[in-house]
């Protein structure tokens, strides 16, 4: 692998998690300029939309994406990525953001990695190593931090974020837990396609997408296709073509943009006010999970992220 090469990786992985944290504010932009738009029907549309275009890009790649339903465990599987992972990963991520900001939101779900650490510990009976151990303490400081500011009797955010930005994270560690074995047989394209596809069916099924009505200004609609191309399909595209030039280990070192993206862009263009409590806790945060990242030999647990945005 030559230098130039791993430049390139470096570049593509760290500007996928840049465009995650940027859908998060574009979202929250969103909710802002239209209150009568819900978490549910930007999901919907997000999920819909994305899919059908990696889909799409997957058969004109020639990547067979229809291949995976000719074996009943694999569609079964495929199916429940998208209800058990992706959505809680996407769903409740935007409705953290709607009921608080994106740096919030995104460095909660952040924690995933932790969450997965916990599954095996408690499923796998695999002990956490040092430096896992330490990230979880660092983790759970800063995580304290952002929720208390610091007063530990009371909560620093309303508990409706909390509790979405929670659920979020266990989506984070769903949504890689459960397409693993997926992965290598059909390539992320394909997986991850049809689970954002799958996903979106059925929240419309639930709360049919077309009862919503909603009128979007040109601005409005520009922040959509935002979230949709600049913060699904072209990270994720960029972020899949990254692991062919550097480690998943260097890739997921990368995730640290993510939720600094969010937070520089929300101060930026939408004035969100942080404290220095939920400064130094995000930055607990952010090198609990890189003090993780740099496990090689435990990174077969993170190697496929949110980051459908994801923030990711």
């Amino acid at each position: 692998m030559t230098q130039q090469h791993h430049l390139r990786g470096v570049l593509l992985a760290s500007s996928a998690c840049i465009l995650w944290g940027i859908s998060g504010v574009a979202a929250s932009t969103l909710f802002i300029a239209n209150p009568h738009l819900t978490a549910m029907w930007l999901t919907q549309v997000r999920m819909i939309s994305a899919g059908l275009i990696l889909i799409i890009w997957g058969l004109i790649a020639g990547k067979q994406p229809f291949k995976i339903w000719r074996a009943r465990h694999d569609a079964w599987t495929v199916v429940s990525y998208g209800l058990l992972g992706l959505i809680p990963v996407q769903l409740c991520y935007f409705e953290a953001v709607r009921a608080g900001n994106a740096p919030v939101a995104t460095i909660i779900q952040f924690l995933g990695p932790f969450i997965i650490s916990i599954y095996y510990f408690l499923f796998k009976h695999v002990l956490p190593s040092r430096v896992e151990g330490l990230g979880m303490l660092m983790a759970f400081i800063g995580t304290v931090l952002i929720v208390t500011h610091g007063h530990l009797n009371s909560l620093a955010i309303s508990p409706v974020v909390l509790f979405w930005g929670g659920l979020s994270a266990i989506g984070v560690a769903t949504n890689t837990l459960i397409p693993r074995t997926l992965l290598p047989k059909y390539g992320a394209l394909t997986v991850t396609g049809w689970g954002l596809l799958i996903a979106g069916v059925f929240l419309t099924a639930l709360q049919p997408m077309w009862r919503v009505h909603l009128t979007l200004t040109w601005f409005q609609f520009g922040l959509l296709l935002v979230i949709i191309l600049l913060g699904t399909v072209a990270p994720f595209l960029m972020f899949a073509r990254s692991l062919s030039d550097i480690l998943p280990t260097t890739a997921s070192l990368m995730d640290a943009f993510e939720p600094l993206a969010a937070t520089v862009f929300s101060i930026a263009f939408l004035n969100v006010q942080l404290t220095r409590f939920d400064f130094i806790g995000g930055l607990l945060v952010i090198l609990a999970v890189m003090a993780l990242s740099i496990n090689p030999h435990r990174m077969f647990r993170y190697l496929h992220r949110r980051r459908t945005h994801t923030s990711s």
